[in-house]
């Protein structure tokens, strides 16, 4: 259900995207801004390991630092039948995780020191488990073409400010009746739209990682109680991360701040415990 619901999300974000270009500068318009945001963020598709460390602040470890986060990961890769990812670790009090990659063989997993130190084992397993699950649903690339498309969505919107404020859209106003109202609307809403679109898919994606995570570790309680935790945290010491990594992470490092649910990057995590605790009453497809 998560891909089919990720599916007409992308769709919605073409469409939106298509919608746009066509309003503001026509199929030219749309294609030299769509072009230019794919280049963009291929770079940042292909080198989205080292981008997100550098912005989480994490450090690749080797088995000798880290021995026992290394066992962990590499005992839930073998379970999960997935190529050893690489393991880092962030200097930070607060409890948190995330998972990059851009597929199953360049993965990395990322852990805090905090929840190193508030988790207990089997709750640090399952959200390992629970990042390796963003790497085998292959999450990284799902975000990298939601970002893609919504990159190219508020491009064209600062492209048409330009264009207005120079005397362009002549598209708009050969369309005639309101082209103008069309075009100023469009560059006010169709960036919050394109947003909008992107959070949900990231939402959705967390909750299809909880489930993988749940089945391979065999615990979803464990993992319910962990986000519990690096929640409760994470309201109290939120992470020193800039604000675009923040949906990397198992639960919003920036929760401290005045977040509102439609605009936050993760699901409440109510909803994820209910689903995980459902899961643990034997309802394993319920999701």
């Amino acid at each position: 259900m998560n891909g089919l619901k990720t599916a007409l999300l992308l769709g919605a974000l073409t469409a939106l995207l298509m919608l746009f270009g066509r309003v503001l500068g026509g199929n030219a318009g749309m294609m030299i801004g769509f072009v230019f945001a794919v280049v963009m963020n291929f770079g940042s598709y292909w080198f989205s390991d080292r981008i997100a460390m550098k912005m989480a602040g994490a450090r690749e470890v080797t088995p000798a630092e880290a021995p026992e986060l290394h066992r962990m990961v590499a005992e839930i890769a073998q379970k999960s039948g997935m190529p050893m990812p690489r393991v880092a670790v962030i200097e930070s009090d607060a409890p948190n995780a995330f998972a990059t990659g851009r597929n199953p063989k360049n993965g990395l997993v990322a852990a805090t020191r905090g929840i190193m130190q508030v988790l207990d084992r089997r709750e640090l397993r399952a959200v390992m488990a629970h990042e390796m699950g963003h790497i085998k649903n292959r999450d990284i690339l799902i975000g990298s073409v939601a970002a893609t498309i919504a990159g190219a969505i508020s491009m064209l919107a600062q492209m048409a400010q330009w264009s207005m404020i120079f005397g362009g859209g002549r598209h708009s106003d050969d369309e005639g009746g309101g082209g103008l109202i069309s075009a100023l609307a469009m560059m006010i809403l169709a960036p919050i739209a394109a947003m909008i679109i992107q959070l949900a898919i990231t939402r959705s994606r967390e909750f299809g990682a909880d489930h993988t995570g749940a089945e391979v570790s065999g615990d979803p309680e464990a993992l319910a109680t962990a986000l519990q935790k690096i929640e409760a945290y994470a309201k109290r010491i939120p992470m020193n991360v800039n604000p675009s990594a923040a949906h990397l992470f198992i639960v919003n490092p920036l929760s401290g701040a005045s977040i509102r649910k439609l605009f936050s990057t993760h699901p409440p995590t109510e909803e994820r415990v209910a689903r995980l605790r459902a899961m643990s009453r034997g309802d394993l497809a319920g999701r």
